[in-house]
């Protein structure tokens, strides 16, 4: 086995990439994917054959996947090899579906397809609470996201969508490659704390429109979380974790990690104070209801840098785009992939325990009628 390692870490297709201190080769740092029973070890033979399928397909497909890429195909594929647990056939059935999906839904130009007016696109950031805070010390750029607050209760499911994949699009074409250039090694994911302040049973609202985005992650952006770092959790959280935490595969289960109270103290061994997202910043006031005060430093808002930077080059790209074609009003529709099973499963597994819940504090059993309006 580590001479079949050395023999891949000395070819050619497979050069060295420098990894904070350490120089590994690429197939070391990101090619021994866990699986969930065994080791499954992707070698060069597989990836020869994975690179001579991608070789085949049409031109289109080509043209999209260079916007997946980003001048770093192996690695991408290396991505979708990890969520195909090392089965090259599925990882480039997965792989090419991404493509079809891209070109079908015109992803490529949803950078180009602004939230207007401003007003509106307010009031989606405020209702889907998501930034970006800084970096960690290795250069990984940090995701904020509110789960506990955000009410998605401001405009239709398609905006919703529209939003979420301007983000995932805006990380991987321009975050990502500039943060790569800037640390001067690759960089091509992110690490994402959740802050669960204000989480509550009302929250199975949004499992539908939640499930959607996540199946939408996971068929077309998978392995681009580094890890996920939970704070300020709530007891609602802590009976459902114990409920989905089996339910995960192994490989995501250890990418969770829930930390005590704000989760400042932990989160500082990995970034410096600066890049904490306001919600970790002071210890017992550190939630979004608390620390979401109008200001900059709220990485939710508007107003923040990122969103200012992200907001300006949607505009900077529509305005482009329409030098060409005239924009059309209205939300950019995506079709919304079926779920996977095991999303399915998750979901369902949470519906029941918070029905138990509610069952044991005496609120309403049924939750029928609870749905998210897709018009």
């Amino acid at each position: 086995e580590r001479e079949r390692e050395r023999e891949i870490s000395h070819s050619p297709k497979f050069p060295r990439t420098k990894r904070g201190s350490e120089t590994q080769t690429l197939v070391l740092n990101l090619l021994v994917i866990c699986c969930e029973r065994k080791m499954a070890v992707v070698t060069q033979d597989m990836m020869k054959h994975f690179q001579k399928l991608m070789e085949e397909i049409n031109e289109p497909l080509k043209n999209t996947f260079q916007n997946v890429h980003q001048g770093y195909p192996t690695e991408t594929m290396v991505r979708f090899l990890k969520a195909r647990e090392g089965d090259v056939s599925n990882a480039h059935k997965m792989l090419v579906d991404c493509l079809n999906w891209r070109i079908q839904n015109e992803i490529d130009n949803i950078l180009a397809k602004a939230i207007i007016p401003t007003d509106f696109y307010r009031a989606v950031r405020d209702s889907q609470l998501i930034g970006m805070s800084g970096y960690s010390r290795e250069g990984l750029p940090v995701i904020a996201i509110g789960v506990g607050l955000s009410t998605f209760d401001k405009a239709s499911i398609h905006y919703y969508v529209q939003s979420h994949i301007q983000m995932n699009e805006y990380r991987d074409r321009v975050i990502l490659p500039s943060a790569t250039k800037k640390y001067g090694q690759y960089i091509g994911t992110c690490v994402k704390i959740l802050d669960l302040t204000g989480l509550k049973l009302s929250a199975l609202n949004q499992i539908k429109l939640l499930t959607v985005i996540s199946t939408i992650d996971d068929m077309n952006y998978p392995e681009k979380t580094e890890t996920y770092y939970i704070v300020n959790a709530p007891y609602i959280f802590s009976a459902c974790w114990k409920v989905v935490r089996p339910l995960l595969q192994e490989r995501t289960r250890k990418k969770v990690q829930v930390l005590p109270g704000c989760g400042r103290d932990e989160l500082l061994k990995i970034m410096d104070y600066a890049s904490l997202p306001h919600f970790c910043k002071r210890e017992g006031s550190g939630s979004s209801r608390h620390s979401r005060n109008g200001t900059t430093d709220d990485c939710f808002s508007l107003d923040h840098a990122f969103h200012q930077q992200l907001y300006n080059y949607v505009k900077q790209q529509a305005v482009l785009m329409e030098s060409v074609a005239p924009a059309k009003q209205g939300s950019f529709h995506v079709d919304f992939p079926e779920p996977d099973p095991e999303d399915s499963n998750i979901a369902e597994s949470i519906e029941t325990e918070f029905q138990r819940l509610g069952d044991r504090n005496g609120l309403p059993k049924s939750l029928n009628g609870l749905k998210i309006n897709g018009d």
